[in-house]
């Protein structure tokens, strides 16, 4: 059964032992209130901008002189190494600069990490990223497969974002400009390069992270965005990989996707997940719908409570792709 670190009756044991925290329903600020004082929020947003600026000078002083190895490293590997170089910045700079309070839970065993996988993740906040980086030890293990993410191109516009992004050696796609909750509207002709660096990442031995959302959630408080898009099932049925699901809940009350809100801090807690790898070694859904359904339950669920769904047996079922396997087989 799947372990669950951040059940209801865990979780709600938890905040109950520490008075400075409440029961996990009060994370949703559904009605976007402050649930800390005015001036822990200020603190909070000042060592965020601190941490995101401190990130600013390390990311060119550590990755920049690694493109002077172009002639004798092989591509795939100076790939590798910018990642690690990333993760190592952002897990010590968040340890100098803790801006926030992170709770991780990883799987119940780190060696699943390092089975080929496609990674699914919800986004809520522009901080997604920095986190992801900071905590992948603390989620994936120390033997983790190196992995690629797939972006939206136009981030490159940051020249610290495309600098990450490109010497990481991340898959970008291209899109029409958009705001948080408009439909995305996709360059086909970049599937094509998509597909083409997929299969070359996977060649080279790095895993794939998608979000399947494919844009910010304006309102994470009200569950995942009505599209959930497939193309995680695609990859992973034409790469014979199961998918693992990433979940985190609460980083948009740091930094929402919500201009009118934006960094005006509503709590400085955090909870991030990995959830167990299914049993199969291969894609553990029969269809798209069926993948775009434990989505919704698993990570939908994590991602609005802060907590797994409340049956273990349940959780188990949608990670082996066995909810909804029968009306597919039919």
């Amino acid at each position: 059964a799947a372990s669950q670190p951040f059940s209801h009756e865990s979780s709600s044991a938890a905040y109950n032992n520490n008075s400075a925290m409440q029961p996990p329903t009060s994370f949703l600020t559904m009605d976007k209130r402050r649930v800390i004082c005015p001036i822990h929020a200020t603190c909070a947003r000042l060592a965020m901008n601190l941490f995101i600026a401190a990130m600013c000078v390390a990311l060119p002083v550590t990755l920049l002189p690694q493109q002077l190895l172009r002639p004798f490293v092989s591509k795939a590997r100076r790939q590798r190494w910018a990642l690690a170089t990333a993760q190592f910045c952002a897990r010590w700079l968040f340890r100098v600069i803790p801006f926030c309070q992170v709770e991780c839970a990883g799987s119940a065993d780190h060696q699943d990490s390092q089975a080929p996988s496609i990674w699914v993740c919800n986004h809520t906040s522009m901080l997604d990223v920095f986190l992801l980086l900071a905590k992948d030890l603390q989620l994936r293990g120390p033997n983790k497969r190196p992995i690629k993410i797939v972006y939206w191109q136009q981030l490159e516009d940051n020249p610290i974002s495309k600098l990450l992004f490109r010497q990481c050696g991340f898959i970008p796609v291209q899109m029409a400009a958009n705001a948080a909750g408009e439909t995305n509207a996709y360059d086909l002709r970049s599937f094509k390069l998509l597909l083409k660096q997929s299969k070359q990442a996977f060649k080279e031995g790095f895993d794939l992270g998608i979000l399947p959302e494919g844009q910010l959630n304006p309102d994470p408080q009200l569950g995942l965005l009505d599209t959930i898009y497939p193309g995680a099932y695609t990859l992973a049925r034409s790469s014979k990989r199961p998918i693992r699901f990433l979940a985190l809940h609460g980083v948009s009350n740091l930094w929402h996707a919500d201009p009118n809100i934006g960094q005006k801090v509503l709590d400085h807690r955090v909870r991030m997940r990995v959830y167990d790898a299914p049993q199969q070694s291969q894609c553990q859904y029969r269809s798209a719908d069926q993948f775009v359904q434990a989505f919704r339950a698993v990570v939908g669920t994590f991602a609005t409570t802060g907590a797994d769904l409340k049956d273990d047996a349940v959780l188990q079922q949608y990670l082996d792709g066995a909810v909804g396997a029968s009306e597919d087989q039919q």
